[in-house]
């Protein structure tokens, strides 16, 4: 194995011309990669979810909302929303999901998740313009034609939304649950970007994680996408699933860059029967090993890189005109609970079981079951079950890893300026771990810059945990997270 070098784009905060010089490259070391990987999490969040707390309630998040519409200069929104059934079970699944073929129920949570959307929409009146929204799951298809017609005409009257053009409106969608025909129709209803869960074409992997889907019928999709007029095509992928080889994953990878999507996310499998009940069902046996796991990421990262694919950062790679790419060359890319984003300055109000969002400095996020949420609900009250209020140490903390993992260096001034801190005073200890990873070769600390480097892009979580004061107490649990390679 050893080292390979793997060209992706340059970040033009260290080099303004980037856009247009010769591209850097990404050294895939997978000897290193071998030695730091570790549990941790993926920060879609600081602090991450694990650390939110049941004394953060329904209450506090109106005290939050109050707060926004106090300071004035409202900001546009971001809405999730999490429609939880599925027809099967996918056994690598860990997404809180409701497996049932009764319809009906999606009807009664539908009138419930509309009561929700209309309370949020009543608290936010005056400030309540969307830039973007995401529906996910569980399989947002799984409602009908006319029941999405009648969300999204809800959603409409409830919320301003920004034009077409201008917003970014995704949905999540299972291939197996759409015809070429529905993908017109989800078009119409107002979505301009669609992601495609594939995880991988080979069908005897599909057997085994109880997920089989042709080929013929995912590009199908894709075809009916471009033709509608999609902005935007992703395709998700899994490498460590049980069957996979080096051989089946190149020639996943071959039919996915011939599909040509605009976004590839690569996901890491993260195997934890004892938190997913569904992962029980796979066959311990059957899953690759470490080292191969390790040079099937090699292999993503060479293919996708020499398909002209830009590596945006952790396990997502797009286009170069993409709206990702461009986001992250201007400095403006975000992460959230959905994985990169172009939207940075938004607020995120998310309406569903177990939906989180970001309200001015509070996280919050709702009860995970239909039986807490339909309760709740009828007592009007939102259903938020826990969540967390941001310290000025949080808000520091979150502002210096959302730079890490979005553009892989901080200015240590602009930090300085933005919070009241001497940076090498504050950061002591973690400076003293970073001289570690400095010795690496995965970051360079200067008296101006943090910069991750090309080596150590690939292990960004790493240099991230380093700033994360809660992780000493998350260990303490017990192991919740994959792991960072």
């Amino acid at each position: 194995m050893g080292k390979t070098v793997v060209p992706i784009q340059a970040h033009p905060a260290t080099d303004p011309a980037a856009a247009h010089s010769a591209i850097p490259t990404v050294e895939v070391d997978t000897d290193l990669l071998k030695r730091l990987g570790k549990n941790g999490p993926r920060y879609t969040s600081y602090p991450t979810a694990d650390r939110f707390s049941e004394e953060f309630g329904y209450r506090d998040y109106l005290h939050a909302v109050a707060g926004l519409l106090t300071r004035g200069g409202a900001r546009p929104l971001s809405l999730y929303l999490h429609i939880p059934f599925c027809d099967t079970v996918c056994y690598y699944c860990a997404c809180n999901k409701i497996v049932t073929k009764r319809r009906d129920k999606a009807a009664t949570y539908l009138s419930y998740l509309k009561r929700e959307i209309a309370m949020q929409a009543a608290l936010f009146g005056g400030m309540n313009e969307v830039e973007q929204l995401h529906f996910g799951g569980g399989t947002p298809t799984y409602l009908s034609d006319a029941q999405m017609d009648d969300l999204m005409a809800h959603l409409r009257r409830s919320f301003r939304f920004a034009p077409d053009e201008q917003g970014e409106y995704s949905i999540e969608v299972d291939p197996r649950t759409v015809s070429p025909e529905r993908v017109h129709t989800l078009r119409r209803q107002g979505f301009n970007r669609i992601s495609l869960g594939v995880q991988d074409f080979d069908p005897e992997v599909q057997r085994a994680v109880n997920r089989v889907q042709p080929e013929l019928e995912t590009r199908a999709v894709i075809d009916a996408a471009r033709a509608a007029g999609f902005r935007s095509v992703s395709i998700d992928l899994i490498y460590g699933l049980p069957k996979q080889t080096l051989e089946t994953m190149r020639q996943t990878l071959d039919k996915v860059v011939a599909a040509g999507p605009d976004r590839i996310a690569v996901y890491h499998y993260a195997h934890m029967p004892h938190l997913f009940k569904p992962q029980r069902r796979i066959v311990e046996a059957d899953m690759p090993s470490s080292d191969t796991k390790l040079q099937m990421l090699q292999l993503c990262i060479e293919r996708l890189g020499a398909a002209g694919y830009v590596y945006i950062g952790m396990d997502h790679f797009a286009r170069p005109d993409d709206d990702l790419a461009v986001a992250q060359r201007h400095g403006h890319l975000h992460r959230n609970f959905q994985g990169y984003s172009t939207h940075a300055d938004t607020d995120l109000v998310a309406c569903g079981v177990s939906a989180i969002g970001s309200v001015g400095a509070t996280y919050s996020q709702n009860v995970k079951t239909l039986e807490e949420y339909y309760d709740l609900l009828d007592q009007n009250e939102l259903p938020v079950a826990r969540g967390i209020r941001l310290g000025m140490d949080d808000a520091l903390r979150r502002s210096l890893i959302q730079k890490l993992m979005c553009q892989f260096e901080v200015s240590i001034p602009a930090l300085e300026q933005a919070f009241p801190i001497v940076f090498k005073d504050y950061f002591a200890a973690e400076l003293a771990q970073l001289r570690q990873l400095e010795a690496d070769g995965l970051v360079t600390v200067g008296p101006e810059w943090l910069t991750v480097t090309m080596k150590g892009r690939l292990l960004i979580r790493n240099v991230c945990m380093v700033f994360d004061r809660y992780l000493a107490a998350a260990r303490a649990a017990g192991p919740r997270h994959s792991q960072t390679v």
